[in-house]
């Protein structure tokens, strides 16, 4: 029955509401300042179609270490080398239609930046 009431309004020219669901966006990257731009930038997109979004929730940053011998036959004196990786991690709540998150996240991404956006 909804179907064909959707067909209805359709033929009619009234446009159909879309559901509002609510998405989570979460946002990792090794470089800070490209992962704040992201998100003032989704930010403002936001606020441009007036939606109701919350955060961005600065979660933990993930350290991860490896130590390993500088020399490669394992003689000589024992040096070592430490190197580590960041990983910053912003979370977004945002409730819209499918079609207004297409809108607002379309805009240049750092390629080097994960993003995960889930329906919950």
């Amino acid at each position: 029955m909804a179907d064909i009431d959707k067909e209805k309004d359709k033929q009619k020219g009234e446009e159909v509401k879309e559901e509002v669901k609510s998405m989570r966006i979460t946002l990792s990257s090794t470089n800070v300042k490209s992962l704040e731009e992201t998100c003032a930038t989704l930010l403002a997109n936001a606020k441009a179609k007036q939606l109701k979004m919350t955060g961005p929730v600065r979660m933990p940053t993930k350290v991860l270490k490896i130590t390993t011998r500088m020399t490669p036959c394992g003689e000589g004196s024992k040096t070592w080398d430490r190197y580590q990786m960041r990983i910053h991690k912003r979370v977004l709540d945002v409730k819209c239609s499918i079609n207004a998150m297409q809108e607002i996240t379309k805009f240049k991404i750092d390629p080097k930046m994960f993003i995960d956006i889930k329906q919950h």
